[in-house]
């Protein structure tokens, strides 16, 4: 009987030491891939946060059809994002700036606001010494196709939350509430993919230069460069803009050197 008994005791251990590794295996694999690839991590650095947005393909621009669609917006065209990539879960904050760039140029003070402000130009300024600080040369703006395709995070409505404008304040920074200032950041809703102010608060600087209208744009995804415009594209509309053009698929052109309060940006990091 009592060998019986050791039996079963012995089994047992062998059973909750095996449960006991299988756990700690599982454990030591989820932390392997979650410092791969984490769904959300921050540079301590800047302490700009980034979220994993997963390769995809979507339709870029604004249908024919769509309630206040500009020509430029147009055709509506199959983009395929062949790799993932980081994005600032917000726009650049003046701390975040002031850390790599030592001033802040902001109209509207505020630490945890947007930067405003900048160029273009002072952009890839930021981006070039942040490489260097952390000794990489992923950091960059988004393209035009990388930030609609992280805005819309799925969806093909005029707005990521859907086409009710009824919920417009919850979602987004425009004239109708913003009291003509920007706000901090992550106040409102954030998008399907845990992005916030993709539509409004400010608008948001891309790499691509401008083209009237989609006509031989790439379908991969990348930088547009080539044309015949030195102008550059910002997307999202801002606390000065009215609803219209703070749709998903709004865009607007802009001189490389323009510094205005409602212009800023958001940082893309390349895995």
């Amino acid at each position: 009987m009592e060998s019986k008994v050791s039996i079963k005791n012995y089994i047992h251990t062998v059973r909750s030491y095996l449960k006991k590794e299988e756990v700690q295996e599982s454990r030591v694999l989820e932390n392997f891939r979650n410092s791969e690839n984490p769904e959300n991590y921050t540079r301590s650095s800047t302490d700009i946060e980034f979220v994993l947005i997963p390769a995809g393909e979507f339709e870029m621009g604004s249908p024919s059809k769509e309630k206040d669609t500009f020509d430029y917006e147009c055709p509506a065209h199959k983009v395929i994002i062949k790799n993932s990539f980081y994005l600032g879960k917000s726009s650049v904050t003046q701390k975040q700036w002031k850390k790599i760039m030592g001033k802040n140029p902001s109209h509207f003070k505020g630490e945890d606001r947007p930067v405003e402000m900048i160029s273009w130009k002072d952009v890839q300024k930021f981006v070039k010494k942040l490489n260097e600080k952390e000794s990489t040369d992923k950091y960059r703006l988004p393209s035009e196709a990388e930030w609609e395709y992280a805005c819309r995070a799925g969806t093909q409505t005029r707005y990521y939350f859907g086409d009710d404008e009824s919920k417009l304040n919850k979602y987004v920074w425009y004239a109708e509430n913003s009291g003509r200032e920007t706000h901090s950041i992550g106040q409102n809703k954030p998008n399907p993919w845990g992005l916030y102010d993709m539509h409004g608060n400010v608008w948001e600087w891309v790499h691509d230069n401008w083209h009237e209208n989609y006509s031989g744009a790439p379908s991969d995804g990348s930088v547009w460069e080539d044309g015949n415009s030195s102008c550059r594209v910002s997307r999202g509309g801002s606390w000065y803009c009215d609803a219209s053009l703070c749709r998903s698929a709004s865009r607007f052109r802009r001189d490389p050197e323009n510094r205005i309060s409602n212009l800023g940006f958001r940082l893309l990091r390349e895995l």
